[in-house]
């Protein structure tokens, strides 16, 4: 699936990357991300010295360039298609990208002699870098983020629907025996139709609507873990998962939160 995490085992085969390999995954994203920030920020900090910010401000300009580039990259990515700023935020997040490499790129370019960096066009382009971020950074704060629709898999599980018994009819009066009519014929109740969920791991989340309530986030992130499905997002178990397993059946929203409930 998409948002299955690198490090758990895989729900088609069974296998199971090494320790290393999981340890490599785990460490090594935040050990590069540490990595590639430090490594931007005397270049951008250069940038910010060039257009005439002094210290402490010139130390701002990596937060603006590179750190920005990497939220408005994530912010575009967790965008639902279809959803309200999902252009705004692609657009931003591009934009960013480029300033950011732009900035390694002049400040490379300046320090080593190939360009004069007191020049006005560059000058202009880096005071305007500051108030940008922050305005397209309160705009993506602003806009509202749909629940997200679910992907359809291509295993797709059957599920049995739950119905409650309903209580038997009372019984009729019978008339007269010279008037009595013959009994009806009694009609079996025709079995539910079988849910078949897009999203699979719905299977491992509706079991816990048996008890009565409506179960919590780390409840359900509990089961797809023991299930196999690895630690799957917040977002993605109440805005898809959830969101499916209630749109089949609308009466289990109406349960009351597991949340906070005594024995």
């Amino acid at each position: 699936m998409a948002d299955q995490h690198l490090s758990v085992p895989s729900p088609r085969d069974g296998t199971r990357p090494p320790w290393y390999a999981r340890t490599a995954t785990t460490v090594g994203r935040p050990a590069v991300l540490t990595a590639t920030l430090i490594m931007s920020m005397p270049g951008e900090y250069k940038v910010a010295k060039l257009a005439g910010w002094s210290d402490p401000w010139a130390y701002g300009m990596p937060f603006a360039l590179s750190a920005y580039a990497g939220i408005a990259a994530v912010v575009a990515a967790t965008r639902p298609k279809g959803a309200r700023g999902r252009i705004s935020a692609q657009l931003g997040a591009a934009f960013a990208i480029v300033l950011a490499l732009a900035a390694q790129v002049v400040a490379h370019l300046v320090q080593t002699g190939h360009m004069n960096g007191n020049q006005a066009w560059l000058i202009a382009i880096t005071s305007m870098v500051p108030p940008a971020v922050l305005a397209h950074l309160l705009h993506l704060a602003a806009t509202p983020t749909p629940v997200a629709t679910s992907v359809a898999s291509t295993d797709t599980p059957v599920v049995e629907r739950v119905v409650a018994p309903t209580a038997p009819a009372p019984a009729a009066v019978p008339p007269m025996p010279e008037q009595a009519p013959p009994p009806p014929a009694i009609e079996p109740t025709p079995a539910p139709a079988p849910i078949r969920y897009r999203d699979h791991r719905c299977t491992a989340i509706r079991p816990l609507y048996n008890s009565g309530a409506r179960p919590g986030t780390a409840a359900m992130r509990d089961a797809l873990i023991a299930a196999g499905h690895g630690r799957v997002g917040d977002s993605t178990i109440r805005g898809t998962i959830r969101a499916e397993i209630e749109e089949h059946e609308p009466h289990l929203a109406a349960l009351p939160s597991a949340v906070g409930r005594t024995a």
